[in-house]
């Protein structure tokens, strides 16, 4: 934990829990973000701590959320009865998040008018990225303005920005203020270590190192067995693979979140709780994104991801850590490649990278009181 209660925090008359803000994407409209937020929140929570999410709005980034939330597949538009169905998970993403632990709400350009906190933790998701679409290069997130003593970061990333772009003195003064750092992948690691001159601690995303705790109460264990297909502009090539891997096995593949028109049965209005669901139950999971990665380990399934451009950093750092970089496949491998990954459990050495980064994340966030 950060502090026993019995200890004085900073800010804090060392009475009770310390007041904890946690900064990350929590409004948007993705499964990953969600449950990455959640499980932090109630991670630091059962710590005994007051962690609530720092419940930012802006309306103009609010709008691009959803217009990205309508219309995922761009170019391509998707149709009207998608449209319909997409507007459903939308709702359904704001109203679980509404059901969180959050703050008071204040705008996003001003920070001085958050609640005060002990400590502001600051991750996980892509909060550095400064290639994001409408949070890149925002200085909130690098812990500007932000009515806390102490910041820290947790499982943060750079996302899609690059290693070798490096970053400019600015943001390097940005991280000066940060008590300590952590990241969640090698890329974000180079960045912080080349601006800083210091190594960050690497630990694990939130959802790996709190799982999520599931009721019983769901109709996906009646539905097994079927492979989850979670991401969305596969290649054709890949598709046809994992089509044809699926057919041989009589297997169908249930398409969560977007429309994916190869797949025997769309999803795509799934809330938060039910895409976990769905995931637990799974046999297999076939994916393009980081979290398809994560709630793949996290439950135990065999997974095959498609390495894109965009998700690269991250997939391939998550599955190095964690000695899985066998399941990152493309289009063109072999059908033997894509049986290996999607027929066979985990090699027992996946669980014990899991559990040894579980370890150092847990030291990590003992030590951020020192």
């Amino acid at each position: 934990m950060f502090l026993e209660s019995s200890e004085k925090g900073p800010g804090g008359s060392g009475s009770g829990p310390l007041k904890i803000g946690v900064l990350t994407f929590h409004r948007c409209v993705n499964y990953g973000s969600y449950w990455q937020a959640r499980c932090l929140v109630e991670g630091l929570r059962s710590r005994g701590h007051d962690a609530v999410l720092l419940d930012y709005v802006c309306a103009q980034t609010n709008k691009t959320e959803w217009r990205c939330a309508m219309q995922p597949l761009l170019p391509r538009r998707s149709p009207r009865e998608a449209i319909r169905l997409y507007a459903r998970k939308a709702r359904a993403f704001e109203a679980a998040v509404d059901a969180l632990p959050v703050s008071d709400r204040f705008p996003l350009a001003e920070p001085e008018l958050m609640q005060d906190c002990d400590v502001v933790v600051i991750g996980s998701d892509e909060v550095w990225n400064l290639s994001h679409p409408w949070f890149g290069g925002n200085p909130l997130f690098w812990g500007h303005g932000l009515r806390a003593p102490r910041l820290i970061s947790y499982a943060a990333s750079f996302g899609n920005y690059d290693a070798d772009a490096g970053i400019d003195s600015f943001w390097s003064s940005q991280l000066r203020n940060f008590h300590r750092i952590s990241v969640r992948d090698d890329n974000s690691r180079r960045l912080v270590q080349a601006a800083l001159d210091l190594e960050p601690v690497m630990v694990l995303d939130p959802v790996l190192q709190f799982p999520p705790e599931l009721d019983e109460s769901s109709g996906w264990s009646e539905r097994a067995p079927y492979a989850v297909l979670y991401g969305h502009s596969f290649s054709d090539d890949f598709a046809r693979a994992i089509r044809a891997w699926a057919d041989r096995r009589g297997l169908p593949l249930v398409s969560l979140g977007y429309v994916n028109d190869w797949a025997d049965e769309q999803c795509i209005d799934a809330d938060p709780i039910a895409f976990a669901h769905a995931m637990s139950q799974a046999q297999s999971v076939v994916t393009n994104f980081f979290h398809g990665c994560v709630f793949a380990l996290v439950n135990d399934k065999p997974f095959a991801c498609e390495v894109s451009a965009y998700r690269m950093n991250k997939v391939r750092d998550l599955t190095t850590a964690l000695s899985a970089e066998h399941h990152l496949l493309r289009g063109d491998d072999e059908p033997e490649r894509f049986a290996q990954v999607l027929d066979q459990p985990l090699a027992p050495k996946v669980a014990g990278a899991i559990e040894r980064l579980r370890r150092q994340s847990e030291s990590y966030l003992q030590l951020v009181a020192v």
